[in-house]
């Protein structure tokens, strides 16, 4: 059921992202002969009095069609002014952008919502950073050390790590930045305190690393919004640290993308991570729900063919050529565009399913 619910999740916010350009078009009273979810042939459709709705066998997102697109099959004139293309650039910028407003939009109301329900998970901070788990290696730092689960590291050399969201950053920085070089720990274990040298192992990429799970040092607790109105407020503080993360991981992608590519998930990834959290508390499905419309909205905004981004680009030429690219040159960009894309996400869904546990325990 955990796995369904993840899946819902994620179909519905692709839903959300083709209502945004559907709902643009049609407020405009523009044409709109198709509403997809997913790519390929249709699995299931409907035939309404203009459009065509369909659900569809490759679950990689999602398109509203135009008439402009399949002249050739359309009773409607060339020169009809309801037509996408002949509709002012301001018009059809509406219609473009108009997926990743709904999706931001959505994010927020669904943020509203777990504020005025079931609440946020938030942690009271304690002094330390706490090790649930060392890594498999029967040499890593920490196991020489003689690091134990359950041990809270209070602080290293001078540094002491306070009770604060900002421990386990500082932890991390410091481990990193000393591969080779010994350094002293403060450890709490039960009601001992320790002191024990690590001297973290050098990484292929030059960092340090000692070979264990880090986790704040705290108790969870729920904060929930006083009254409906509070909800909006609530929903908006956690909205905005959403978005700064997110909009954090997109520049850590960017700007080192071979050490961080193989974070990138796909479908099944995401999947993955969504069943989990209904397994453990299905209340949060409202938080990672708003974070992947919050992501969903961000990619499509990126200036990449065949992304909703690519198409302001041609819009914007547009504007300052005065008048469009060829149509051919268009449709090779967006074509090829399409191309890479689904197969960057078929190598998303062969890598993630093949990494997941149940696959892993087959091959072992």
């Amino acid at each position: 059921m955990s796995v369904l619910a993840a899946i819902a999740v994620l179909a519905l916010l692709i839903v959300i992202h083709e209502l945004g350009h559907f709902a643009a078009a049609r407020l405009q009273g523009i044409h709109v002969n198709r509403f997809s979810i997913g790519f390929g042939p249709a699995l299931a459709k409907y035939q309404g009095p203009e459009t065509e709705y369909a659900i569809r066998a490759i679950p990689l997102g999602g398109y509203v069609g135009f008439p402009d697109d399949e002249p050739e099959s359309s009773n409607i004139s060339p020169d009809d002014p309801n037509l996408l293309r002949n509709r002012p650039i301001l018009d059809r910028a509406i219609v473009i952008s108009a997926g990743v407003i709904a999706n931001l939009i959505f994010a927020y109301f669904l943020l509203v919502g777990q504020a005025a329900t079931v609440g946020f998970q938030d942690m009271n901070y304690q002094a330390g950073v706490v090790v649930p788990e060392i890594l498999p290696g029967e040499k890593s730092a920490a196991v020489v050390a003689g690091i134990q689960s359950g041990d809270v590291i209070l602080g290293v050399g001078s540094k002491t790590l306070e009770a604060s969201p900002e421990a386990i950053m500082d932890l991390r920085q410091i481990i990193q930045s000393s591969p080779n070089k010994p350094l002293d720990f403060t450890i709490k274990r039960g009601e001992k305190t320790l002191k024990l040298s690590i001297t973290p192992q050098e990484t292929p990429e030059g960092k340090g690393k000692i070979g264990v799970m880090l986790t704040p040092n705290g108790e969870i607790v729920h904060r929930q919004a006083k009254n409906f109105i509070d909800a909006f407020t609530v929903g908006a503080n956690e909205y905005q640290r959403i978005a700064n993360l997110t909009a954090k991981g997109f520049w850590l992608l960017i700007s080192n993308f071979q050490e961080n590519a193989a974070q990138v998930a796909g479908p099944v990834k995401i999947v993955e991570y969504g069943a989990a959290i209904a397994q453990n508390d299905a209340g949060n499905l409202f938080q990672f729900a708003a974070l992947i419309s919050i992501n969903l909205a961000i990619i499509n905004i990126l200036p990449l063919p065949a992304l909703d981004g690519g198409q302001l680009v041609f819009l914007g030429i547009e504007a300052l050529r005065g008048k469009p690219l060829p149509l051919k040159v268009q449709e090779n960009i967006m074509q090829t565009g399409l191309v890479l894309l689904l197969g960057l996400g078929v190598f998303l869904i062969v890598r993630d399913t093949v990494n997941l546990a149940i696959f892993q325990k087959l091959f072992q």
